[in-house]
């Protein structure tokens, strides 16, 4: 049960909260709740007055118990355009202000500015599954995790190079500063679920920027098309493991980008043939990555991980719906419910090859959901028959579910390559 509390403030913080806020968020996190200076200036290039809300406890000296911020993004749909994003992080709670509703009047406060804004959606990654579905945010791409046991691919470790012509060169932070943000923009252009990455993104994955004093830096190699086009950039630590003067090491992926097919296995070879090591783990990737039908022998990637992983609410139901691309000619009237009444009411979208078109209408539905589930939908990777077969969507005419998963289904499932 939620108690109001009014000596509890939630607002936007001042610059000079910065450090109290963090203290707030590495309490949530359970990390050292002390600041370093180094942090701090780190976290002044994110800052936002307007997207940085606090709970301020009024009774224990104002000091700050609950955290959010918000950022903008862009997001990939269905088709390789782009909407508006309000990208949600450093969501806390302090354990002693839990069941106070701060979460609820944080993410009100931001969800309304991010409309007002013209946002389409918003977006986040749950650290916990069950919080966001109250909030309008459903799982709209999930990730898979393999370890590969390299001795047993069946891959030759001594022809690492690619057969196609192409070729791996190992560069160094300032080269994936100026060759990494071309690459990853051809690959989120085509990946429905991809996010955008600012210029600091890149500084703080070289180690420029760093929020973390531990940092050292990783390996990075990138794949060359036999015309010279960077077409692959690879990202891994390996660590220092051997038992009886025998190698026992793993390479571990941070990031793996391929803008083609020939990339990304040229990528994944090359990392099974880096000498004493033995196991390889991929790094957070789409569930139907082709890195184990890649190798001779699949079974040597075993799934180590799975999850849920973008999170996605809607906003803006036209527009979302509108935006991306569809395979197959239909209609559809979706009666669409939202407990906060950003985007909810019945609309009626119609698709072809050329798109979609999407109106409110009074007509009768197809099928009644929740804007959370129809976040889950609207990048092709749920499926409208299994949500109905939960309980989750409601069938207003036979067959509608079906009928909604040719719609809106992909041949290829949504990824989202990042964390925030």
């Amino acid at each position: 049960m939620t108690h109001p509390h009014p000596d509890t403030d939630v607002r936007h913080i001042t610059e000079p909260e910065l450090a109290d806020w963090l203290r707030a968020v590495n309490t949530g996190f359970l990390r050292a709740p002390t600041v370093p200076d180094h942090d701090l200036e780190a976290r002044r290039a994110q800052f936002e007055p307007a997207r940085f809300l606090g709970a301020f406890d009024r009774d224990n000296g104002g000091r700050c118990v609950a955290t959010f911020r918000s950022f903008a993004q862009q997001l990939t749909t269905v088709g390789g355009a782009t909407v508006p994003a309000n990208a949600i992080s450093a969501v806390t709670v302090t354990a002693t202000h839990r069941r106070r509703g701060l979460l609820t009047r944080m993410m009100a406060q931001d969800l309304a500015a991010a409309k007002d804004r013209g946002d389409v959606v918003a977006t986040l990654i749950a650290a916990e599954y069950p919080i966001y579905g109250r909030y309008g945010f459903g799982p709209a791409t999930w990730m898979t995790e393999w370890t590969i046991d390299v001795p047993r691919t069946g891959l030759d470790p001594r022809r690492p190079v690619p057969d196609d012509g192409g070729r791996i060169d190992l560069v160094d932070g300032e080269d994936v500063r100026k060759l990494g943000p071309e690459l990853h923009e051809r690959v989120r252009r085509t990946q429905p679920g991809a996010i955008s990455r600012e210029e600091l993104w890149w500084r703080v994955h070289t180690g420029l920027v760093r929020f973390d004093p531990t940092w050292t830096e990783p390996f990075y190699a990138v794949y060359r098309s036999p015309e010279g086009e960077v077409e692959g950039l690879v990202t891994y630590t390996v660590d220092d493991n051997w038992h009886d003067k025998q190698p026992h090491n793993t390479a571990t992926v941070k990031q793996l980008l391929a803008s083609t097919p020939a990339a990304e296995r040229a990528l994944w070879r090359y990392l099974c043939s880096i000498d004493w090591t033995t196991q390889v783990k991929s790094g957070w990737r789409a569930p139907d990555d082709l890195l184990p039908l890649s190798l001779p022998d699949p079974r040597a990637a075993r799934i180590t991980a799975q999850s849920d992983w973008l999170w996605v609410r809607i906003l803006d139901v036209v527009r979302a719906l509108e935006t991306r691309t569809y395979e197959t000619e239909g209609a559809l009237v979706l009666e669409v419910t939202d407990r906060a009444q950003l985007a909810g009411g019945r609309y009626r979208l119609e698709t072809s090859s050329e798109g979609g078109s999407c109106t409110r209408t009074t007509a009768d539905a197809d099928l009644t959901l929740d804007v959370a589930d129809l976040a889950a939908l609207w990048l092709g990777d749920e499926s409208a028959v299994r949500l109905a077969a939960l309980g989750r969507v409601r069938e207003e005419r036979a067959g509608a579910g079906r009928s909604a998963d040719a719609l809106l289904r992909t041949s290829r499932r949504p990824w989202c390559p990042d964390m925030f």
